[in-house]
């Protein structure tokens, strides 16, 4: 069995594979790593080998202590990877994006391919169906706008994602949940419209922790799964293993 772990910004994330049924994930943040990874290590214990994904500020050390009982593989920019990367500065290319990527290439062979990734920060990942990465785009998640209206305002409380009742917010609470998801949804919409003058036809991948919430509010049909990094990992590991 594979243990894939994606370290993000704000938490980290968990799955237990066999071959490529997932049969338990996790989510925790990164104070209780050590704790919850001991915890699947006992509940898995036919856990041969972990395979990391990271962008966040933990320690690759924090592992040593599992290094005895699992092999433990790092993806990172020397990982071989089913695509060819255009990036014009592909070392700066967030591992995350990558393993995105190469996952989309992996699951839906032969297409155009645009994976959006809705969490910490909102990525868009283009991927043609000659398998070549062409870039994409970066902005703020949902919960870095909440924070950012608050702490860069005097008197703006900070909210927790909420629809809003009403496009036109009749509160100032309730303007900020309109001007927050709405100008969320109103971007990703708009990037999608985009990609459409470009290509004729694509397939639309959307992760991530906020995947669930934005995905029926979206106009454009999408595939939305939000393990699909962790499912991602484990095909990558597999794919570098043949």
């Amino acid at each position: 069995m594979l243990l894939a772990i994606d370290v993000g910004n704000t938490r980290i994330k968990a799955a237990v594979f066999e071959a490529n049924t997932l049969f338990d994930a996790f989510i925790f943040v990164k104070e209780e790593f050590a704790e919850k990874i001991e915890i699947i290590l006992q509940q898995h214990p036919k856990i041969t080998t972990m395979v990391v994904a990271s962008v966040g500020n933990l320690d690759p050390s924090a592992f040593s202590s599992f290094e005895k009982r699992t092999k433990i593989e790092f993806i990172s920019h020397k990982t071989k990877f089913p695509f060819q990367n255009l990036y014009a500065t592909p070392n700066t290319l967030g591992i995350d994006r990558m393993v995105l990527a190469a996952g989309a290439v992996l699951q839906f062979p032969k297409q155009n391919r645009l994976i959006i990734d809705a969490g910490t920060c909102i990525t868009y990942d283009f991927v043609d169906a000659d398998d070549r990465y062409l870039g994409g785009a970066i902005s703020p998640g949902i919960t870095l706008r909440y924070e950012s209206l608050h702490h860069f305002t005097a008197k703006l409380p900070l909210l927790t994602k909420s629809y809003p009742e009403n496009f036109i917010g009749n509160s100032t609470t309730e303007s900020m949940h309109s001007g927050v998801v709405n100008g969320v949804i109103s971007e990703i919409d708009s990037f999608i419209e985009n990609y459409k003058t470009r290509y004729a036809k694509f397939i639309i991948i959307l992760t991530g922790g906020d995947a669930d919430f934005l995905a029926k509010r979206l106009k454009n049909t999408i595939f939305a799964n939000s393990n699909f990094l962790l499912e991602s990992l484990n095909q990558t590991f597999q794919y570098n293993q043949k």
